[in-house]
């Protein structure tokens, strides 16, 4: 079994690793059949010969990477290989800090594992909040949105860090002329008193979620 533990929140995700050493180990042999190891300082050789490692007097072991995303590439491809046929008496738990939705890794690992999020602490800013409609994550997206409109960030100033964004790329095509008219539509909603700044806002969003 492979866990993904993704967050900033380290009492929650220690609580999260402590039930999973009671499900998995007996309480008088936990201290033996439990590995920590730091991303930073370990190798690949390292990696390997704690998975080979066998249970003493248990069924299970638990080994934990801890900042998993200082993996080199190296170690992450190891990984990436174990987690589709993991072994029966491992448990391996990898820690991030943080989710980054295109890192191929996590992903990866995901997909043969069970992935727990916790809260991450952020910055938000019109960038990100673009990034987020980019991968069409709505929900995210619309999270980001309300903390910057919460923190009081003034709404023409999203829409100008969205626009700047995108200026950024080719204009000229299909998709960027596009969300540039949504982008009109939302800031005319806004200043007619048609919409609320926050629901024109939400709208733009969603719909932008809709083609990114």
């Amino acid at each position: 079994m492979v866990y993904l533990l993704v967050g900033q929140d380290v009492a929650a995700k220690e609580t999260q690793l402590k039930k999973i050493k009671q499900e998995s180990l007996p309480k008088e042999l936990q201290d033996f059949n439990l590995d920590t190891l730091y991303a930073k300082e370990i190798t690949l050789k390292d990696i390997q010969e704690r998975l080979l490692a066998i249970p003493l007097k248990s069924a299970k072991r638990i080994v934990v990477i801890k900042d998993a995303h200082f993996l080199n590439a190296q170690s992450r491809n190891f990984l990436l290989s174990y987690a589709k046929k993991p072994h029966q008496q491992l448990i391996l738990v990898l820690d991030f800090q943080q989710y980054d939705y295109k890192d191929e890794f996590i992903k990866g690992i995901s997909a043969h594992g069970s992935l727990l999020r916790f809260k991450e602490v952020t910055n938000p800013d019109t960038f990100t909040l673009n990034r987020q409609i980019e991968l069409r994550q709505t929900d995210y997206a619309l999270r980001i949105l309300n903390q910057l409109l919460k923190e009081g960030e003034a709404p023409e100033r999203i829409l100008g860090g969205l626009r700047f964004a995108w200026e950024k790329q080719d204009i000229r095509t299909q998709a960027a002329r596009r969300k540039l008219k949504l982008l009109l539509n939302c800031d005319i909603e806004i200043k007619t008193g048609r919409l609320k700044p926050a629901f024109a806002l939400e709208k733009l969003v969603v719909n932008l979620c809709g083609f990114a």
